[in-house]
């Protein structure tokens, strides 16, 4: 019994009375909710300026950055010494003395051609015959209007004739007269013209058969037998080069342009004849500069006989001159071509692009002769890219590293 009594039949019962005995939770006071909310406002304040700092400071790396790299890289170098100028080499373009295509004049069917590449011919020699039967039988049909007209103009000139002579002794009346008259006069006009309609279809019939206009070689053939042929600019049959004589065409600089003469005999050499020198005479210039180059055309005449050059060939062409004071060498990528003129990109206060005209020499390729415009103390830019202007600011790399198009 004891052991019953002292059994707790209500487990429910003790658990509460065990709840209400603990000690209640105490509540947040405000002062440490204030507390919390301040500390998460400074962690937040912190992290902000801290990425704002750290923004700004790439900012700054990044603005540094892009102002060293914005001027263009460059290489600048002095120019080499070259030697005075007394004799100068330009390159000539040979050409033939007459160069002329040859066109059909009248519509038709090759027949048959007699001369192919290669082959001389005499002027006035038969390149061609081209069949045309509309032509023949217009021609046919206005000489046939040309009699005609004929008998019609003599009929009224026996009519004009009678009645003036009847009208004297007034057996006819002059209105007659007068009408007859001006009737042979009408017929008289259409004989003319029909005379100028049979010559015009006689010329063009003339056209049938094709000529040489000159002495020259057949360099191009570009038609065949039986092909259709039509009249124009349309279809070239034949090329015809005129190569007794060869035309040398060069640009001398304007340094030079006072110091050639006409008549002058000028040397020219040619890579396909080595060691051996031909000599032309300068016949005439263009009596005026290239604008954009600076230079004057020059035709140097060379005597082909012998049928050694070729039209179409590269020439040598030697010139001699007073010597025109200290040249410079620099490479052939240095050169600027622009609108106003031939440039060289220099370097003055040890960062800016300063564009200078020239006037070349001698060009080999690789390194060009620089006449007037530079001189000894200049700094040349090796390579300058495409975009560089005048007064440009730019970073000089040193001479052994490679300076691209306007970045490092």
């Amino acid at each position: 019994m004891t052991n019953e009594s002292n059994t707790n039949p209500h487990p429910a019962a003790s658990a509460t009375h065990d709840d209400l005995t603990a000690p209640p939770q105490q509540p947040i006071s405000p002062r440490k909710a204030l507390l919390g909310v301040a500390l998460l406002l400074v962690v937040a304040v912190v992290l902000a300026a801290f990425g704002i700092l750290s923004r700004k400071s790439a900012d700054t790396v990044l603005a540094e950055r892009t102002s060293k790299l914005a001027p263009p890289s460059v290489i600048a170098m002095s120019p080499t010494p070259g030697a005075p100028v007394d004799s100068f080499m330009l390159p000539g373009n040979v050409t033939a003395y007459t160069d002329s295509p040859i066109y059909a004049r009248t519509s038709g069917y090759l027949t048959r051609w007699y001369y192919d590449i290669g082959s001389k011919v005499k002027k006035g020699a038969l390149l061609a015959v081209i069949a045309s039967p509309e032509v023949d039988q217009q021609l046919a049909q206005a000489e046939a209007d040309l009699v005609t007209s004929q008998a019609n103009a003599n009929n009224a000139r026996i009519q004009a004739e009678r009645y003036t002579g009847l009208v004297k002794s007034n057996a006819v009346s002059q209105q007659d007269t007068d009408t007859f008259v001006n009737q042979a006069a009408a017929s008289s006009a259409a004989v003319h013209s029909a005379q100028a309609n049979v010559q015009r279809l006689r010329e063009l019939q003339s056209f049938e058969k094709i000529y040489a206009p000159f002495d020259g070689v057949v360099t191009a053939r570009t038609v065949d037998t039986g092909q259709l042929i039509n009249q124009g600019a349309a279809n070239e049959l034949f090329h015809l080069q005129a190569i007794q004589t060869l035309r040398v065409y060069t640009n001398l600089p304007q340094i030079y342009s006072q110091n050639v003469k006409r008549g002058a005999k000028i040397d020219l050499t040619f890579a396909e004849h080595t060691g051996k020198i031909y000599q032309g005479t300068l016949v005439r210039t263009s009596d005026a500069l290239d604008p954009v180059s600076r230079t004057l055309l020059v035709e140097i005449d060379v005597d082909n006989r012998a049928g050694e050059l070729l039209p179409g060939s590269l020439a040598q062409v030697h010139f001699k001159t007073p010597s025109a004071g200290p040249t410079f060498l620099v490479p052939a990528a240095a050169l600027i071509f622009r609108r106003e003129g031939l440039r060289i990109g220099t370097v003055i206060n040890g960062n800016v692009a300063h564009l200078v005209p020239v006037v070349i020499g001698e060009d080999d390729g690789a390194n060009v002769q620089i006449v007037t415009g530079i001189g000894a103390g200049d700094k040349v830019i090796q390579d300058p890219p495409d975009s560089l202007i005048d007064g440009e600011k730019v970073f000089v790399e040193p001479p052994g590293k490679t300076s691209g198009a306007g970045g490092r």
